[in-house]
């Protein structure tokens, strides 16, 4: 059993909670998610079973969306309401006031990480350096916010969607916006809607349901890695060259030159070589594009495999 399974994250669990409680379900040994959500937070975890574990790699860079919850006029020292509160203050403000401010963050900003957060500094993860006591101040990131609506203002409360590049924390956004505001806020709730190709939609829900039904739920919901990869070009293999990639082989230029397929491949983009019965083999990086492809002669690399799979 290999692929990937959405789950629908519930409140109050941890993202390694999750994927304890699947390796339990499935009696596997190998289980890992693919970016980690607080126990606070809600919605898409897309979790890799077996081989498809080390697909983990490029589902990491994925942009997300979420609904986010904000209140106005309270500080945490985790930016969340689950935190300690570090501030009060009198939320007056309009709400064109709070739309402009939630709109100025679009694009490439820069943001702080909470100091609570898994991010490590000197090999471990900042929230263990401030339980033990020692308050480090985290390095400033480039982020992008792609989109961002606000959906609904019922003053302290303000809800908008927003979709973003990796590594942005939704914390640090509301504690931002707070500032902008003059009033603080933190985040009281937040829901992934969507993490790269994989969306709510698709997400399943385990509840209260008995280990037998979780399981047959699980197995149905299985989405192969083949399919978990849509925007990776698949290049077909016939088992002779896939056992050689599989021990080591670097395909070339006359590995390729045969195919139809691959004539908009750009240098550096992803692909997938697969076997008649659609099982992958390996993912490669294409060293040259495909118009540089017919220039060269057929000995020459042209990819370099960065994952290979088991049968």
């Amino acid at each position: 059993m290999n692929g990937v399974i959405v789950i629908d994250k519930p409140s109050g669990k941890t993202s390694f909670d999750i994927v304890r409680d699947i390796r339990g379900i499935l009696k596997i040994d190998k289980a890992g998610h693919t970016g980690t959500l607080d126990p606070l937070a809600t919605g898409v975890l897309p979790v890799c079973i077996n081989e498809a574990t080390k697909l983990v790699q490029f589902f990491s860079q994925d942009d997300k969306e979420y609904e986010v919850t904000m209140l106005l006029g309270i500080e945490t020292d985790t930016l969340d309401i689950e935190g300690k509160i570090v501030a009060r203050h009198e939320p007056n403000v309009r709400i064109t006031d709070v739309e402009k401010v939630i709109g100025s963050f679009a694009g490439e900003i820069e943001q702080k990480p909470p100091k609570y957060s898994a991010i490590k500094y000197k090999g471990k993860a900042l929230y263990k350096w401030m339980r033990e006591g020692v308050d480090v101040d985290p390095p400033v990131r480039t982020i992008e916010i792609y989109k961002i609506t606000v959906k609904n203002v019922t003053l302290p409360y303000v809800m908008f969607d927003v979709s973003c590049s990796k590594g942005t924390y939704v914390r640090s956004l509301c504690a931002d916006m707070g500032t902008k505001l003059g009033c603080g806020a933190c985040m009281v709730a937040l829901r992934r809607k969507k993490s790269g190709n994989f969306a709510e939609e698709e997400a399943v829900s385990l509840g209260d349901l008995d280990e037998r039904q979780k399981q047959k739920i699980l197995k149905e919901n299985l989405i192969s890695m083949v399919d978990a990869l849509p925007d990776f070009l698949p290049i077909p293999v016939d088992q002779t060259l896939a056992e050689r990639i599989r021990k080591g082989y670097q395909p070339e230029a006359g590995n390729l030159n045969s195919n139809d397929n691959i004539s908009s491949l750009n240098k550096g983009d992803l692909i997938k070589f697969l076997t008649a019965d659609d099982n992958i083999v390996a993912i490669g990086k294409m060293l040259f594009s495909s118009k540089e492809l017919s220039s060269l002669h057929n000995k020459e690399q042209v990819v370099k495999i960065v994952r290979v799979f088991n049968r």
